[in-house]
């Protein structure tokens, strides 16, 4: 079993340990040692990475034998040094004592407890046990950094089952025998495995970036020390340049979008507006090239456009007597509408798509005056020969 070194001291960076055995995991290479401050996968905190000796350590795992590091490459014999990529450290350990202090000032301010809580390589979730308000959200935000702030200490210490009885823990734990306690100076008190900071005041800052409902509860992001100033920094960059494009101050930015936004509204309606004069217009352009068939006038056109404005353009045509309009997309799948005019009564549109669906698959359905499809597998020069051959057929056959 491997000593942990991280439980009394997660500062330690550096350590001489002895190989006690390799094996495999899952093809790749795994090494024990005698004693370690690789800190494994657990509790929410992503394991650390580093060397033994000049091999990269890309996971560790804690398993009943004890901590296996995996490493990339040959296995380190004897006696090794171990490093910890102290970066990669000092983030997780910002992050998990800042989960400690913004959990429990949720707890003060909303009375509500964290079910869960996750670690990971940007972004750092609580669980809450029930929605919260924007309010609480903000009380519980200014409550974690005033701890964060008065600079209290973070100290650790290992009790038996009745001595964590009288520490009332913020959360019960399920372990039994000692518990490693971390204590947050009046503040928490939470049996806890991980890696954190001496001090309140390392974790820097604690920010909330982001909510939303989860499980009935509240799903809480949030991010601590260098984390919150990278975000700070992103967000600056990104006002600052939305402030540059729209030529308005960083303040006026959420009605300067809104004014876009209404703008962008009100030219979509004109351009649907136009399209429809437009798509009108061509119908008009395609209803005097009509080719003319027993008992009507036949107009059958592939174009480049889409479903809605097939369908106006077949419904200008069709509101001329005599006339027949079968429009397909140019574009595969191939989307396609049959409208005919009120006295061809000889013509079926329902069924003259069902047909054409029978033969190119896709779906669709209608009147027997308008008929709507898509999802055509076929191109459309060959939709537009087949539908053309259906109707130039005898009426009394389609």
């Amino acid at each position: 079993m491997s000593e942990r070194l991280y439980y009394t001291d997660p500062y330690l960076s550096e350590f001489e340990a002895q190989v006690t055995a390799t094996r495999d995991v899952g093809g790749r290479t795994g090494v024990l040692l005698d004693r370690t401050a690789f800190y494994p996968a657990s509790g929410g905190q992503p394991f650390d990475r580093g060397t033994l000796g000049d091999v990269p350590v890309v996971e560790v795992i804690d398993e009943d034998a004890g901590i296996v590091h995996v490493v990339e490459g040959h296995a380190p014999e004897g006696r090794v040094t171990g490093r910890i990529d102290w970066t990669r450290r000092f983030d997780h350990m910002q992050q998990h004592s800042g989960q400690h202090v913004l959990s429990a000032a949720i707890d003060r301010v909303c009375g509500v407890r964290t079910e869960s809580f996750h670690l990971g390589a940007d972004t750092a979730t609580i669980d809450l046990t029930r929605e919260l308000t924007t309010a609480e959200i903000t009380a519980s935000e200014d409550a974690a950094n005033e701890v964060v702030w008065a600079d209290r200490p973070v100290t650790i210490k290992f009790v038996d089952a009745a001595e964590a009885a009288a520490l009332n823990l913020r959360k019960e734990s399920i372990r039994t025998g000692t518990l490693r306690i971390i204590d947050v100076d009046g503040f928490d008190v939470s049996a806890c495995g991980g890696t954190h900071v001496r001090r309140t005041g390392e974790i820097g800052v604690i920010t909330i970036s982001g909510w939303e409902r989860f499980r009935g509860g509240t799903r809480l992001e949030f991010k601590c020390g260098s984390r919150a100033l990278r975000a700070h920094r992103l967000l600056r960059e990104t006002v600052r340049d939305s402030s540059s494009l729209l030529s308005t101050a960083a303040g006026e930015l959420p009605q300067a979008i809104e004014r876009l936004q209404g703008d962008g509204k009100e030219l979509r309606r004109r351009l649907r507006d136009a399209g429809a004069r437009l798509a009108v217009f061509e119908a008009e352009v395609l209803a005097a090239k009509a080719e003319a068939v027993a008992g009507f006038r036949l107009i059958v056109e592939a174009l480049a456009a889409d479903a809605g404005t097939l369908k106006t353009m077949a419904q200008t045509i069709s509101s001329s007597p005599g006339h027949v309009a079968v429009l397909v997309t140019s574009s595969s799948p191939v989307s396609i509408v049959v409208s005919r005019s009120a006295d061809v009564s000889a013509v079926d549109a329902a069924r003259v798509l069902k047909a054409l669906l029978g033969r190119f698959g896709g779906k669709g359905g209608g009147r027997p005056e308008m008929a709507q499809g898509g999802g055509l597998e076929a191109s459309a020069e060959g939709v537009v020969e087949a539908a053309r051959a259906l109707l130039s057929a005898t009426p009394a056959d389609n």
